[in-house]
């Protein structure tokens, strides 16, 4: 037992170790924790020789719920609103036309069997949540034409797809009879989308209702709802994973006490769900066995990158009047991880007969897609002129709020102020704040107590963080031409007798606001929610 323990324990401290130092060298994360995987593997350094396909479905299936549920729970629907429709779009017809379009070439090129040429295509379908949500965020990268978000929703949305596409073409492969696949597809959505939704209205409920925030169980709730919203639609033929991705959705979206605790636990939980799956997925891989699948590896990446994933994307992002570089950014952008390889590990733990070694294919595939188009993707974003440097791409998750630590705020000393050729020590500033700095005559001060203050300073204060209590909700929301808001009077706006805007940011200045203001393009609106 003390063994396993010191194990888990070197594994993760090296994995963390690995990870702290990728994003100076360019690498992501995740591809890192593969190679440790097959570094411990047969083939590596400690030769542990694993090849349990059953114990890894049930461990990676249980760190998949709880990936799909946080990159639920962590999508703003306000940021995702204006492209919600594109996004699903992606993440359905979009995974089925890359399936097929996969599926024929397949067939063509590399005379496989049409029904596993099916499977093939479907297992590789969808785009992996777990790799794009770590790039933007590692990368801070942000995208313009709310391409950020796009990818967002679709990659967090398509596996549900994906899964369902694997489980036909399971059927296909077995011989099952064609009479079952229609009430699949019918169980696989309907059942998803009742039991997601559902579960995550009664979730909200009990949590109202029974005050399990002020108990601190919060969390413990939230993983068992978690495992329902997954179990549950599995136990009756439905989509887990659709409904465990609806049920992170609603939740994260809705008012709950305590969102702040509950994003920074299960972004540690996600965080040691990534570091599991992907060790896990490198340890199964058997490197010896990589050169026998190189060659249909590299072709059917190559039809997946350059022909089927962008096909797709043009067919459905060009009619919706989406730019040539977008539709070429978001085609780069299809990186295959994860998922791919855990629906691969679950037609190989089914036992399925099949004439290729699907799991080191789609294994291969994952790594080259994880370290070519994960590193590349910000200097393919730049080429393409696709960066937007105004934004921060963290705005785009419900955690952006909870993750600002301080407060800063400018003072502005006008000739006359009554702070005017005082030293710092001498005047009163806000309780627990901090002069940080001094901005004069375009240059930069830090500020000393004897360190005396003139007219025309800006002085930054460091002001304490303001926590809203349970009755109170402060929001941030970002202003676009789109949004119906913008070039609009705050007396013109239809909005709850329980709202107040409270404040706007644009640009350099703070606004306080009354009804005769007129909020514009890229303003930050500050609205105060009881």
């Amino acid at each position: 037992m003390n063994l396993y323990l010191l194990f888990c324990a070197v594994v993760l401290l090296v994995c963390v170790l690995f990870g702290r130092f990728s994003s100076k060298v360019g690498v992501p994360a995740l591809l890192l924790f593969m190679v440790i995987g097959m570094m411990f593997g047969s083939d590596g350094l400690f030769h542990i020789n694993f090849e349990n396909y059953n114990l890894s479905e049930q461990i990676c299936s249980v760190a998949l719920i709880y990936i799909m549920f946080y990159g639920g729970f962590c999508v703003k629907w306000e940021s995702a609103r204006p492209v919600i429709g594109k996004a699903v779009m992606l993440s359905t017809l979009g995974v089925v036309l890359t399936a097929g379009i996969t599926c024929i070439l397949c067939h063509l090129l590399l005379r496989i069997g049409l029904a596993e040429s099916f499977l093939i295509g479907a297992v590789i379908s969808s785009t992996d949540a777990a790799s794009v949500f770590s790039i933007l965020r590692s990368k801070n990268l942000s995208l313009k034409h709310a391409t950020a978000p796009l990818l967002e929703i679709e990659s967090g949305s398509n596996d549900p797809v994906a899964y369902m596409l694997t489980m036909i073409g399971l059927a296909m492969v077995e011989g099952n009879s064609n009479t079952s696949i229609p009430y699949l597809i019918f169980a696989q959505i309907v059942f998803g989308l009742i039991c997601g939704i559902g579960i995550a209205v009664i979730a909200i409920w009990l949590m109202r209702k029974l005050s399990i925030e002020a108990e601190n169980l919060d969390m413990i709730f939230m993983i068992a709802i978690a495992m329902l919203a997954y179990v549950v639609p599995s136990l009756i033929n439905g989509n887990g994973y659709l409904s465990v991705y609806l049920a992170g959705i609603i939740l994260g979206n809705s008012r709950l006490k305590n969102k702040a605790n509950l994003v920074h636990f299960f972004d540690g939980i996600t965080g040691l769900a990534q570091i599991c799956l992907f060790f896990l997925l490198g340890l199964l891989a058997f490197p010896h066995k990589l050169p026998q699948v190189i060659l249909p590896a590299i072709v059917i990446a190559l039809i997946l990158n350059f022909v089927a994933r962008p096909a797709a994307v043009f067919a459905i992002l060009l009619p919706a009047k989406a730019s040539v570089s977008q539709c070429l950014l978001v085609s780069f952008a299809g990186l295959r991880g994860a998922a791919s390889i855990v629906f691969a590990i679950m037609v190989t733990a089914r036992g399925a007969v099949l004439k290729g070694d699907l799991f080191h294919i789609v294994f291969l595939i994952s790594l080259f897609s994880v370290a070519l188009q994960g590193s590349l993707l910000p200097v393919v974003a730049k080429k393409l002129h696709m960066v937007d440097y105004d934004n921060d791409v963290r705005k785009t998750f419900n955690d952006y709020q909870e993750e600002t630590a301080i407060t800063l705020m400018r003072m502005d000393i006008k000739e006359g102020h009554n702070w005017q050729n005082r030293m710092i020590k001498d005047v009163s500033l806000p309780p627990d704040s901090l002069a940080v700095m001094i901005k004069r005559d375009g240059e930069t001060l830090i500020p000393k107590g004897d360190t005396r203050i003139l007219a025309g300073d800006s002085i930054i204060l460091n002001i304490p963080y303001y926590s809203a209590d349970n009755d109170v909700k402060l929001q941030e929301i970002a202003i676009d031409k789109s949004h119906e808001w913008c070039d609009k009077k705050i007396m013109e706006l239809q909005i709850p007798q329980n709202m107040l805007v409270t404040m706007i940011r644009r640009e350099e200045e703070t606004i306080i606001p009354d009804g005769q203001t007129t909020i514009r393009n890229k303003d930050i609106v500050v609205v105060c929610e009881q």
